[in-house]
């Protein structure tokens, strides 16, 4: 099935990560980091803790086959509007809203992963005081971090000034690591509370 942006650009699926190799750790079990992500938010919603959803992505359908009477096979479809981030919802009275990505980069997370849409919506949810980050991870170290909104927002706008990519000794240094877990797999509201409710 073709599905394309607004724009007539092609969209490209995330590759999702290869099935378990005897090299990984019991933690990341193969998961990709939308799975261990929903995973997660499904954690804190049974428990009360937080309701955090991934935005659906809405589609303009362009062409279906009918194989069977009983079955419709999607051929062609469109992207309605550019996506902003992938998942938003409230936490402690406050606005969540975040993206997640992931590089198979051991140096640095490629900025062309993101584009100015998310970076604009970006900017506006921190002017509604909404609590706005990136999570990403690197796949063949499995580490996973938290990455304020802001610092992905400065080096997005470095990208005038030559810069491709942010390095990965500069998330580490400005960003939190995430020790990926059983339940939850991947608790970045302990971040949130450290940042901003001091606890």
């Amino acid at each position: 099935m073709a599905i394309r942006y607004p724009n007539g650009k092609k969209y490209s699926a995330p590759v999702n990560r290869s099935r378990i190799s005897k090299s990984e750790t019991f933690s990341n079990r193969g998961m990709t980091l939308e799975e261990d992500l929903n995973d997660t938010n499904a954690y804190y919603l049974s428990r009360g803790i937080a309701v955090i959803h991934k935005k659906p992505t809405p589609l303009q359908i362009v062409q279906v086959d009918y194989p069977k009477r009983s079955a419709a096979v999607i051929k062609e479809a469109y992207f309605k509007q550019p996506s902003t981030t992938d998942y938003n919802g409230v936490y402690r009275g406050r606005h969540i809203d975040f993206e997640a990505k992931e590089t198979k980069n051991k140096t640095s997370f490629p900025l062309q992963n993101i584009h100015l849409h998310q970076i604009d919506h970006m900017k506006q949810v921190i002017a509604q005081q909404g609590i706005c980050f990136i999570i990403l991870r690197f796949t063949s170290l499995d580490e996973v971090y938290y990455l304020n909104a802001q610092h992905l927002i400065d080096f997005y706008e470095k990208q005038k000034s030559g810069r491709k990519s942010i390095p990965k000794a500069d998330i580490a240094q400005l960003g939190y690591l995430i020790e990926q877990e059983f339940h939850p797999r991947i608790d970045y509201l302990k971040v949130v509370d450290l940042l901003y409710f001091q606890s």
